[in-house]
């Protein structure tokens, strides 16, 4: 179904342009409904943003292959790999990840061996180097529980994202150099490593992993800055400016804990209430 919309919507393109319409006449109005009940970024959009979010998920899962030999891959799975692409890197239209070809999705948490079920099997996120090039591998569940769980300031696809942008220039050192202008290099370098300090001595709420290596501490912060900004700009103001500034996004809009309600417009654009539109599908 996406692949139909998907070749749909590039062949409007070669049509002669007509003024916006109000939804994107190629994106289905469930994947607008789940994308609003799942995705707080995507919720937090004006109507014409969300309509311009929808046309980059398509064009993202137009290039790049969502994939699994071990469970059928759903539509709401490709949504949310397309989401953690977009959200990293919305205030740069243009941006393509020239450096990823296909997400490949596991049932379970798996270890380097890339098997699930053995005591070692903790990772929920991979992004490929080497003979694994252009690949990334997710843990299906932890995916989705990236987004449902939207307070605990962990997302693995845009961890993974996070980690796709850092590696453009080439190395993955927690320094996003395509992002970030050269003379902010040294103060972003210093202000990780204090971070990474006070985290190795408990004296942070940044999650511990980030204490691993640069390109994990800017993950890991990444995740934090999209879930939960307000709090970030409370407990690390400098840091919250920091990665605003590499982001070049204003978050503090974004509420982890706001759903559709009852009363609300119908995210279809169906015009009438939720309770009485697409409630009973949700």
């Amino acid at each position: 179904m996406i692949l139909t919309a998907i070749k749909n919507f590039f062949a409007g393109l070669a049509k002669p342009k007509t003024p916006q319409a109000p939804k994107n006449p190629y994106f289905c109005n469930q994947w607008s409904l789940f994308l609003a009940q799942e995705v707080s970024f995507y919720r937090s959009l004006n109507e014409q943003d969300k309509v311009i979010f929808e046309q980059r998920a398509l064009l993202f899962l137009e290039t790049t292959t969502v994939e699994s030999g071990q469970l059928n891959v759903t539509e709401q799975d490709k949504l949310l790999v397309a989401a953690s692409a977009i959200i990293p890197v919305w205030a740069f239209p243009d941006w393509h990840y020239l450096n990823l070809k296909t997400v490949y999705l596991l049932p379970h948490a798996f270890n380097e061996n890339f098997e699930i079920g053995q005591p070692d099997s903790c990772i929920t996120g991979m992004v490929g180097t080497g003979p694994m090039a252009g690949k990334m591998i997710l843990s299906q569940p932890a995916l989705h529980l990236g987004f449902s769980n939207d307070r605990d300031k962990q997302n693995v696809g845009i961890h993974e994202f996070v980690h796709l942008i850092d590696m453009m220039d080439g190395k993955c050192d927690g320094y996003p150099e395509r992002l970030l202008e050269h003379q902010y290099s040294i103060p972003w370098f210093e202000l990780m490593e204090k971070k990474i300090q006070e985290i190795t001595r408990r004296k942070s709420n940044i999650r511990q992993y980030g204490a691993t290596n640069p390109a994990e501490f800017l993950s890991v912060t990444s995740e934090y800055f999209f879930e939960r900004p307000q709090m970030l700009q409370q407990k690390h103001p400098v840091l919250f400016a920091s990665l605003s500034e590499i982001y070049q996004q204003d978050v503090r809009e974004i509420k982890a804990d706001i759903k559709i309600r009852k009363k609300d417009p119908c995210p279809c654009g169906s015009g009438k209430r939720y309770k009485h539109c697409c409630i009973e599908v949700a």
